[in-house]
């Protein structure tokens, strides 16, 4: 058996920042792997803008959550007990698992880490983030080398690479972002 620390919703932060006191702390035990399962721990949390949406409920592209449940969220986790499970012990994968130190798992929903890259790269420029910056740019704005690409939050995440892509694809970029600090950071390795 294994004892996990999960982080769990206490509150919804509607029209007011995140507090402690929006989230608490447990302890539970998980049982052993069944059939099929692994026993996954996880290295690392993705913390994004859309969970404070998920915690107030109004976010309207997934399910609600609950007071009480696991704080829905990705995270890097490696695999290190298998009962015949998907993944190997060992491999480092990604999925929306929730805040929870150790988890079990049928391997659904799961990605494998590539092991030539650093973990973190999967919630970033080879996550979501990246997926939508590349999406966005490329699926949507189609911009050619030589056209002028106008990034709005060009120091948040998806801006940020959508900065760099539009530099890579030979185009002039301009970024637009909340003050001189934003500025600054947008400026460093964002191609503007």
């Amino acid at each position: 058996m294994t004892t996990t620390r999960q982080w769990l919703i206490a509150g919804r932060p509607r029209g007011r920042p995140v507090q402690d006191s929006d989230f608490e702390l447990v302890t539970k035990d998980l049982p052993a792997p069944g059939p099929g399962q692994m026993l996954l721990k996880t290295h690392y949390l993705a913390f994004d803008p859309a969970q404070k949406g998920w915690m107030e409920n109004i976010a309207d592209y997934v399910a609600p959550t609950e007071i009480g449940e696991v704080m829905r969220g990705s995270a890097i986790s490696e695999v290190i007990e298998s009962n015949g499970g998907k993944f190997p012990v060992g491999t480092m994968v990604i999925g929306s698992t929730g805040w929870t130190e150790y988890h079990l798992s049928d391997g659904e929903g799961l990605v494998p880490c590539d092991p030539a890259l650093p973990p973190t790269a999967m919630m970033s420029v080879l996550g979501t983030t990246g997926l939508t910056a590349y999406c966005g740019l490329f699926k949507i704005g189609k911009p050619v080398a030589g056209d002028t690409v106008l990034v709005s939050g060009a120091a948040g995440a998806t801006g940020s690479i959508v900065g760099q892509l539009a530099r890579i694809a030979g185009c002039r970029v301009i970024g637009i972002a909340g003050g001189a600090r934003e500025m600054r950071l947008a400026g460093r390795g964002s191609g503007l």
